[in-house]
């Protein structure tokens, strides 16, 4: 589009300055023919230019815009009038530049064009020869002028007109171009929503029916999901074999470390063979929640793993006499494995159930930008400010009589980090602390 705008624009511009050149040519002739006729006609009587009797009656009326004069040159760039027409009345026609007055003098017989300014202050076209008389002793200078002002009205009449049709050319040329682009191109704008639609959990694979330009890519892309899933379950069988092949050795060891828990080299395993077993539980965590979100785009609703939860724990701390309060949009849904989401949730709500006295409030909404949000609220002691970057390191416990190992807000803020988000504290308008966890949404 840019370059038919450009060419669009030189066309214009070159046709608007040829039409002005050609008629300026043409209107140089009828000014030659002026000069010509003057030429023809004038002689040398009782030492007087006498100049003959033209016909041009425009000539006749004063200031009518058609003018000539005969004078003689008065040095180098300078001229005395000899004979001028009725049309300049009291008045002369201004010379020729210096410098093009010179050079007409030192070529006599050539005809000279220039633009000056008439008795009226308007435009003129003029030209001017310089020949010899004979019976004149100085060279005579005829000169013709005309008032332009025509040729440069249909000059701009005929820039107006192009412009307009240019114009229209190229409306019609951009909207030949959007059009093809939008319809030739569909196939390829439908494919990209269709990878759009698979990234955010819509679809699992794209379509079959693709023009045959566009049909191998199509197969190529879904060769690729394919073996990109098929990586990922990979990944998480190794994931499984590589935590079962860990834990059972750590077991035997706690076993027999146990056995003997008087001597101190037991209590060494022990607590190292612990420590171990928070480690391999972490990054094997880490590792199948990295590889869940780099997966095929899954998506799990929200509503019903509150439900689940509220219900499971409103059993599980039944001799509190917690309530629980959800609410979530039915069409909200987590852009991962349900698993990971019971895992998220269910630690926080957990984690309030506990330190609450009598009610737990858990919403979950869009926050935007792709991500939701589930914010998990009690009306418990709460959590001062200085202290809660604390509890979300791996095996951080406030409250050492509080049963628990000290990893459930780790464990929310590890998932939520892999999956891209993040975890806030902060207070609760029950009284108690709010836990708010940014996941990414799927899209509706």
């Amino acid at each position: 589009m840019v370059w038919s705008l450009l060419v669009l624009i030189g066309a214009g511009a070159g046709l608007t300055a040829f039409f002005s050149h050609s008629s300026i040519n043409r209107f140089d002739l009828g000014l030659f023919d002026v000069i010509e006729g003057l030429y023809a006609g004038t002689t040398v009587e009782d030492g007087q230019v006498v100049a003959p009797a033209l016909t041009d009656t425009r000539a006749l009326r004063v200031y009518s815009g058609r003018y000539w004069e005969i004078a003689e040159a008065a040095g180098p760039t300078g001229m005395r009038l000899l004979v001028p027409s009725r049309s300049l009345w009291d008045t002369e026609m201004k010379p020729p530049p210096p410098e093009a007055l010179g050079k007409a003098g030192f070529r006599p017989g050539s005809t000279l064009y220039y633009d000056t300014i008439g008795p009226k202050g308007e435009r003129l076209r003029a030209g001017a020869r310089t020949v010899t008389l004979p019976g004149w002793p100085r060279p005579v200078i005829f000169l013709a002028a005309e008032d332009r002002g025509p040729i440069d009205a249909d000059a701009s009449r005929f820039a107006i007109t192009t412009a307009i049709v240019l114009v229209l050319l190229g409306a019609g040329l951009i909207g030949g171009v959007i059009l093809q682009v939008r319809v030739g191109l569909q196939p390829l704008f439908r494919l990209r929503r269709e990878v759009a639609d698979i990234r955010k959990g819509k679809a699992e694979s794209l379509a079959t029916d693709y023009p045959v330009e566009l049909d191998p890519l199509a197969t190529e892309l879904n060769a690729l999901l394919a073996h990109n899933q098929q990586v990922v379950e990979r990944q998480r069988t190794h994931v499984g074999n590589l935590a079962h092949a860990l834990k059972t050795p750590l077991s035997v060891m706690l076993s027999e470390a146990e056995l003997r828990p008087a001597d101190p080299l037991s209590e060494v395993v022990v607590r190292q063979a612990q420590t171990m077993r928070e480690q391999v539980d972490h990054h094997l965590r880490r590792a199948r929640a990295a590889a869940r979100a780099q997966g095929s785009g899954e998506r799990t609703t929200v509503a019903p793993v509150l439900d689940e939860l509220a219900r499971t724990l409103e059993r599980i701390f039944g001799d509190k006499g917690l309530r629980i309060d959800w609410e979530a949009d039915e069409a909200l849904s987590f852009r991962g494995e349900r698993q990971d989401l019971l895992e998220v949730a269910g630690n926080v709500m957990e984690n309030a159930c506990k330190w609450s006295r009598r009610r737990v409030c858990a919403t979950a909404a869009s926050a935007g930008a792709g991500l939701l949000r589930i914010t998990v609220e009690d009306d418990g002691p709460g959590l001062p400010p200085e202290r809660r970057a604390e509890v979300l390191r791996r095996g951080a416990r406030l409250d050492e009589s509080a049963p628990g190992s000290g990893l459930g807000l780790s464990i929310v803020d590890e998932l939520a980090k892999a999956y891209g988000g993040s975890v806030v504290l902060g207070a609760s308008d029950l009284g108690g602390l709010k836990v708010e966890v940014f996941l990414p949404q799927a899209e509706y």
